[in-house]
C-alpha cells in the first residue's frame, strides 16, 4: 500500500486530507482516485489507513478506516547532532540513512573543524520526508536550524543519555538495554573529528566521549553506526 504524508491540521477524523506536493504525486504519478486505500502518516506520530473519498483539482479527501500510534517507531528518540561536510551529498546520504534508521532530530553543527559556513535545512528536511515515508515511518524527522557547537552543548536537555564520538576514547558505546532513558543525545563531528577543547567542553557539559571501534571512520559512517547501535529496536 502506498504512504503519503499529511500535517496533523488536514486530520480530522473521520476524514484527512492530502494537499500539495503530496496530492500531485497521489494524482498524477500514481494515478489513484476514489476507492483506492492509502496509507497516510502525518509525522507526528500517527498512521491512518484511509480510502480516498473523493478528488479535487487540489486536493484528495480520504475517509479514515483505522489509526495506529508510533508505527515503526523506536522506543527512544535519539537527536543527532553533527557537523556538516564539505561535499553536500555525503550530507544529504546521511539525512536520508539516519531517518531510516530512526532518529527523532538532526542538529547540524559549526565546530571548530568546520568548512561550510551555510545550511541546506530545507533540502535535508524534504529528504526527511522522503525517507520516512520509504521507511513506513509516522515521525517525521526535524531538521533544526544550523547550531554552534557551544549553542547545542548548551541546549541539551540535562534528562537522557549524551555521547560524543571520539577517536581516542576507549569507552564503547553502551546498548540500548543497559540505559533507562527514553531519549539521547549522540554527537558526531565534521571531517578532521572534533578538536580537544571541543572535546572537553562536551565532557564538562555531561557528555561521555565514546568509541566506536579501532577503525577510522567517515563523518557519515560514524553516524550511521552510532544510530544503529542506539536504535537496534
Amino acid at each position: 500500500m502506498d504512504q503519503f504524508y499529511t500535517p496533523p491540521r488536514l486530520v480530522t477524523p473521520p476524514s484527512l486530507t492530502i494537499e500539495g506536493d503530496e496530492f500531485n504525486h497521489l494524482n498524477r504519478v500514481m494515478r489513484l482516485g476514489p476507492g483506492d486505500a492509502v496509507r497516510v502518516a502525518d509525522g507526528a506520530g500517527n498512521m491512518y489507513e484511509a480510502v480516498i473519498a473523493s478528488v479535487s483539482r487540489l486536493a484528495a479527501t480520504c475517509t479514515i478506516a483505522s489509526h495506529s500510534s508510533r508505527v515503526h517507531e523506536s522506543s527512544r528518540e535519539v537527536t543527532l547532532g553533527i557537523g556538516i561536510l564539505k561535499n553536500p551529498a555525503r550530507f544529504d546520504f546521511l539525512v536520508e540513512k539516519a531517518t531510516e534508521l530512526g532518529v527523532y532530530a538532526i542538529v547540524p553543527l559549526l565546530t571548530e573543524r568546520t568548512v561550510p559556513r551555510s545550511a541546506k535545512i530545507d533540502r535535508w528536511q524534504h529528504l526527511c520526508l522522503a525517507a520516512m515515508k520509504q521507511s513506513e515511518r509516522c515521525v517525521l524527522p526535524e531538521v533544526r536550524h544550523l547550531t554552534t557547537f557551544d549553542e547545542f552543548l548548551a541546549s541539551a536537555p540535562k534528562d537522557g543519555d549524551r555521547f560524543i564520538a571520539h577517536e581516542r576514547s576507549t569507552l564503547p558505546l553502551p546498548f540500548p538495554g543497559e540505559s533507562a532513558n527514553a531519549s539521547a543525545i549522540m554527537c558526531v563531528g565534521p571531517e578532521g573529528g572534533f578538536s580537544d577543547a571541543e572535546i572537553g567542553r562536551a565532557e564538562n557539559a555531561g557528555f561521555t566521549s565514546v568509541a566506536l571501534g579501532p577503525r577510522r571512520l567517515r563523518t557519515e559512517t560514524a553516524a550511521i553506526k552510532i544510530l544503529a547501535l542506539t536504535l537496534h529496536d
